[in-house]
């Protein structure tokens, strides 16, 4: 059985199989809304059912509230169609990269800090993964399981995959990396995924914000905008708990140092005594917000802001930013979870 999918305001129409999720046949019929984690969990793919029916699937409490539901919302993720539907959501103007499945090898590993890993990626001499620099891939377990770590470096790095892993306690696939993978081993991948990454039809100034390993995408994206000669503006927020959370500093020091047009503030939220720390603390939006909102009074409006980061931290970010002036569509953003939340129907 198939439904006809109309999208508002452009009037696309395409085509989705029952067992598609909205968000699937979007991507297969080549238009690119707007998406995250893919499992209902960061709310990037919200949008409206302005008519039909939906099965809400499975999804986070916090991506989807039931005011939201009533009101006529639904995550694209995780929705499939019941009926024809006409639903309402931005449509982004990058054309789509179709996922692609195929092996990876495991090059090296960096030890980063004392929980954070690099993983370098080899893909075969007859591979090469077009992405955008800021979208993420997927390691396909052999217990069908997925997880998804976002690609830190930019795609003029020829054949090499950069990610950045944080081991989460009791964490299965993060252990696995920092404690038993071996040297080449080989694991299978699909990529790439996600729509956080640099809108290049834009020159407004961005003001980038990484919460933890949230700094990952954003690192690809810098580096992406230094290799093509991006001049926009950028002032990057990298908030942490402590100084060792912070577990490259010396690289966007560097950029901000070279490069006039790129600022670095690093915000730590529970700085010890060892730290001997005399920067910026408290929470990583609030410097945002103390350095932004009452500019020349029309506090966010000029800027586009891309954040990364624990969905809690990009939920609060992207309200409090609207409010002080930041356009709804100009808040850019990848929420990840290291589980799947407690879900709803």
């Amino acid at each position: 059985m198939t439904h006809q999918i109309t999208i508002q305001p452009s009037g696309h129409t395409y085509t989705s199989k029952a067992y598609e999720t909205v968000l699937e046949s979007a991507i297969n019929a080549g238009f690119n809304i707007p998406y995250g984690c893919r499992n209902g969990a960061c709310g990037s793919c919200k949008g409206t059912i302005l008519s039909g029916e939906v099965d809400y699937g499975d999804y986070a409490a916090s991506a989807l509230s039931e005011t939201e539901k009533a009101a006529g919302k639904a995550l694209f993720c995780c929705s499939r169609s019941l009926t024809d539907l006409t639903i309402e959501c931005r449509e982004i103007k990058a054309g789509v990269i179709p996922p692609r499945i195929m092996p990876a090898r495991v090059e090296r590993k960096e030890q980063l800090s004392h929980d954070v890993m690099a993983l370098f990626l080899k893909l075969p001499s007859t591979e090469h993964l077009k992405f955008m620099a800021g979208q993420y891939i997927e390691f396909l377990l052999k217990d069908g399981k997925r997880r998804a770590f976002s690609l830190a470096n930019a795609p003029h790095v020829d054949n090499i995959l950069e990610l950045h892993l944080r081991l989460i306690p009791g964490g299965q696939f993060t252990n696995y990396v920092f404690n038993e993978m071996p040297d080449k081993a080989v694991l299978r991948i699909e990529a790439p995924f996600g729509s956080f990454f640099l809108r290049e039809d834009s020159d407004r100034p961005i003001i980038m914000v990484a919460g933890g390993t949230g700094f990952a995408p954003i690192k690809g994206i810098i580096e992406h905008m230094l290799h093509n000669n991006i001049q926009r503006n950028v002032t990057l927020y990298w908030g942490a708990r402590t100084l060792q959370d912070l577990y490259m500093p010396a690289l966007p020091e560097a950029w901000a140092k070279v490069h006039p047009h790129i600022k670095f503030i690093p915000v730590l939220s529970d700085a010890s005594a060892e730290d001997n720390w005399q920067g910026r603390t408290g929470f990583v939006h609030q410097a945002v917000l103390d350095d932004f909102a009452g500019v020349n009074n029309t506090g966010l409006a000029d800027y586009e802001v891309y954040c990364c980061g624990a969905p809690g931290m990009v939920e609060v970010a992207h309200a409090s930013f609207v409010e002080a002036g930041l356009a709804d569509d100009a808040f850019f953003s990848d929420a990840f979870s290291y589980a799947k939340l407690v879900v709803s129907k």
